[in-house]
């Protein structure tokens, strides 16, 4: 049986080489099993390690993001922080899945961990880490969540990578306005950022993908509540139909409340609802308010994840819907 020193109390949870070292734990002692070593220089409690389990692949890669971040964040340089698609993940934006040169959805060791440094400080150098260089002028530096990003804005002015509808659907998620009504949820919350601060970030100096961001910046609403609803708008928009209301209440004409509708078309009475995930009460609930727009001489399309990869059987619906 391996023989372990108790490790001083001056210790956090997890912690950083030289610290460990500067407390007289021996390098033998940093080998031992019960820690894990994420990243050169760093050390976590193993059973401290994040127990990370989301049926959903994409809140799992944000999850499993974060979960890295915090393994680095003993070893962060005061002139550097956490940005593009790890700040992202902090923020609990949405990002596209990322996979595997094999077609698998990618696992904490196939996903980077993005540090950007200003000007001259040393450059962030790793195993897993992908350092990013930057200027004062092109980015925001905040604290969220007790780690170091960032800002919202900063944030989506570095991903112009990413395709054009992802950009959109991370920015409506930046600047969603939480406002009243029945059913809302947290009503009055400031969103995160705003079109104006976007436009500002991206217009601070040069920047990867600013055609995309441009084209982006157009076509990101208020009203938004998930990437699944901004990628339908979006796939509607592109083949030319009309722009739907987002997140309406509607009510039937003794003005009884039936429902929000994440995508609308009032005037022609069609209402289009993203199906996620859905169990036991929730479920329920939405079986029911869909029942009570059709009651009400709404015509409802029901979109689920297999037919949003077929955009243009979704088009084809909502077009027939409509009759255009």
């Amino acid at each position: 049986m391996e023989h372990r020193e108790p490790l001083p109390d001056g210790l956090p949870e997890d912690f950083p080489v030289w610290l460990a070292r500067a407390h007289g734990v021996t390098r033998g002692r940093l080998r031992q099993r019960d820690l894990d070593a994420p990243f050169f220089g760093a050390r976590l409690r193993r059973h401290e390690a994040a127990d990370i389990d989301a049926d959903d692949p994409y809140a799992r890669q944000r999850l499993l993001r974060v979960e890295r971040a915090r393994q680095y964040a003993p070893r962060l340089h005061t002139g550097h922080y956490f940005s593009h698609q790890t700040a992202a993940a902090v923020w609990k934006a949405p990002l596209p899945l990322e996979f595997t040169p094999h077609g698998e959805v990618a696992g904490a060791a196939d996903l980077e961990l993005h540090v950007s440094a200003f000007g001259h400080i040393p450059f962030p150098r790793a195993t897993g880490v992908r350092g990013h260089r930057t200027m004062l002028r092109l980015t925001e530096v905040t604290e969220h969540d007790g780690l170091r990003v960032s800002s919202p804005a900063a944030t989506w002015a570095s991903l112009g990578v990413l395709p054009l509808f992802d950009l959109v659907a991370l920015g409506d998620f930046f600047c969603r306005r939480w406002r009243e009504g029945p059913g809302r949820p947290h009503p009055g919350r400031p969103p995160l950022s705003t079109i104006e601060d976007l436009r500002r970030m991206l217009e601070a100096g040069r920047r990867r993908g600013a055609d995309r961001l441009r084209a982006a910046l157009g076509m990101i609403r208020e009203d938004a509540w998930s990437p699944r609803e901004s990628l339908v708008r979006c796939i509607l928009v592109e083949a030319r139909l009309p722009e739907p209301e987002l997140n309406t209440d509607v009510y039937d004409e003794r003005g009884v409340f039936l429902g929000c509708v994440d995508l609308a078309y009032p005037r022609e009475k069609v209402a289009i609802e993203y199906l996620g995930m859905l169990h036991g009460e929730r479920w329920a609930q939405d079986v029911e308010r869909l029942a009570r727009l059709r009651a009400a001489g709404w015509a409802v399309i029901e979109v689920t994840s297999p037919l949003l990869k077929r955009p243009h059987d979704l088009v084809a619906r909502v077009t027939a819907a409509l009759k255009v």
